[in-house]
Parts: structure tokens; sequence; C-alpha cells
């Protein structure tokens, strides 16, 4: 019995043993962080104030976004932890934020839907979606994740496959096809990635997900409008051939005919090499004289229509 208590802890040490050999850079980068403090959000919304009407959103940090449409409460790719990465045992071995989430899971309201746009662990973080599981809660997901829940623990969680739709409540949630890729270890490459249109009797609402410049937005575009479109600004130095710039997210939220941009994936993890402000300066600048149209720029700040 006494073995057996420690199979676990002999088992953490091993795969450390083999991520520390195969990949000696990341856990220099590891030690370095562990020193390093999570500076506090600056900003703490406040979602038990809203209303029943209207739009309103709150970034909590990356792609992590709260939006209530109408008294419909759902909530984009939630990483709240203080790294994403690997759980492992008692530890979780990946990135560590540079600033933390702007609320904590028992300050959120209860939550109607999950929008998960792929698996990469800076979106599909599984401790955070252990944390989500409710009987009243909904997952839709890209093809071939949700192996990586417990179905049975939430009301419902369906797969979309791209222009795929499917209705929550009284949202009607449609798959868009977006320049990424899904998988989230080097041979599960079958899993999916999306982008995803969120519509309401009286809203239209973008989330982009993860995405390179590309023309799939422009099929959104209609004389209705996107009310908001939360759209991916960082990680694109070097990455420019999976993640946009914000010159390019913007022209993205053009091609879609979106009022209001709400930036994201910037600020909360070192995932390249851009300077901490940069994305949302340059977005701001791209806007000229419409500098209104960007409705968040620091973490934690909250927005209504």
């Amino acid at each position: 019995m006494a073995g057996n208590r420690h199979r676990p802890i002999a088992h953490l040490a091993a795969t450390v043993r083999v991520a520390r050999s195969t990949a000696p850079g990341y856990w220099r980068q590891y030690r370095r962080e562990r020193q390093r403090a999570i500076l506090p959000s600056p900003y703490h919304p406040k979602p038990w104030l809203w209303p029943d009407t209207g739009l309103h959103a709150a970034w909590l940090g990356h792609s992590t976004v709260l939006v209530k449409v109408d008294g419909f409460t759902f909530i984009t790719d939630p990483v709240l932890g203080p790294r994403c990465g690997v759980t492992m045992g008692p530890m979780t071995v990946g990135l560590k934020r540079l600033v933390a989430a702007a609320l904590v899971r028992k300050e959120l309201p209860p939550v109607d839907l999950i929008l998960l746009s792929h698996a990469h662990f800076d979106h599909f973080d599984r401790a955070t979606l252990r944390s989500l599981e409710r009987a009243g809660t909904s997952v839709v997901t890209a093809a071939g994740t949700s192996n990586l829940l417990h179905p049975r623990r939430f009301k419902s969680v369906t797969e979309l496959e791209w222009n795929a739709s499917t209705r929550v409540g009284p949202a009607q949630i449609r798959a868009i096809e977006v320049n990424h890729w899904g998988a989230r270890i080097r041979t599960d490459t079958y899993r999916g990635y999306n982008g995803y249109l969120i519509e309401t009797d009286r809203h239209r609402i973008v989330f982009g997900g993860d995405t390179a410049l590309c023309d799939s937005f422009r099929g959104l575009r209609t004389q209705r409008g996107v009310d908001l479109a939360i759209m991916p600004v960082g990680a694109y130095d070097p990455w420019i051939h999976v993640h946009c710039n914000p010159e390019q997210a913007l022209r993205m939220a053009d091609d879609m005919n979106a009022e209001h941009v709400l930036p994201v994936h910037h600020q909360t993890f070192r995932l390249s090499r851009e300077p901490y402000y940069e994305p949302v300066e340059r977005l701001l600048a791209a806007t000229g004289a419409h500098e209104d149209r960007v409705v968040v720029m620091h973490i934690g700040q909250e927005w209504q229509l």
C-alpha cells in the first residue's frame, strides 16, 4: 500500500526529468519565472451589478471575456489560474501570468455558456474548466476537443466544425473558419479551431479566437452589423503566420462591419517579442479618429452598450 501511495509522486518526478531533458530552454525560463510576482489586475469588474438588459462585457485577461447579453451570460476561453499548461499532481507546468485574472472563480456569476476556440493551453485550461463544471452550463467547442472535458458534468457539450451552428438558450452560435491550428501537442493534429458568431434577437457578437489574417469574417457582414468583435491583437512577433497584428485585427473587424472592438490575447502571458503595450497602442493608432471603437484597453475594464 505504501508503494502505491508514492507512485503519483514518482511519476511526477519522472515526467519532470523527461521535460527538463527535452526542453531545457523552457525549464531555464520556468526557474527564472518562479521568483517573479504576478501583478494584480489594474481593474476589477462588477458583473453582479449588470442588469438583465443590454450588452455588457469585461476582459478578465488573455482571451477570457465575460459577456452578458440581455440576461444570457457566456465566457470565452476561460483561463483564471496563475499558470496555464500541463497539470502534474499538485503543480501546473506552463506559462506564468504577468497579471492576475481580473476575477477569481467565486466572483463569477452563473455562466450559461462556455465558448472554447481551440485546445491550446492558454485557451483551453482544464483546471479552470473543472471549476466551471455545472449542470446549468453548456459548452460549445471546436471539433475533436470534447474528450478534454467531462461532458456529463455540464448541461451539454457541443462540438462545431466550421460553418456549423447550434442554439444555446436565446443565442445562435455559428463556428467561423480562422487561420490558426488546433493541436494541443504535436501529435493530435485532428483537433479543430474556431472563431464564433453569437446572435440573439437584439445583438451580434463575434469572438475571433486565435487567428492570423484571413478573409472568413467578410462572410459575416450584413446590414445589421456586429455590435462587438472580440479580436486577438498580440503574439505576432515573430508568430505573424498564426497570430494577426493589431492592424490586421482591425481589418477583419471592418470586414464584418463591427461597431466596437475588444482586443484580447495581450498583456497576460509572455508569448512573443513585441513590447507589452504595443498591441493596443498600434490598434488605437490604426483606428485614427475613431479610437472610441476600441472599448477596453486594460485587464479588468468593463464596457456596456
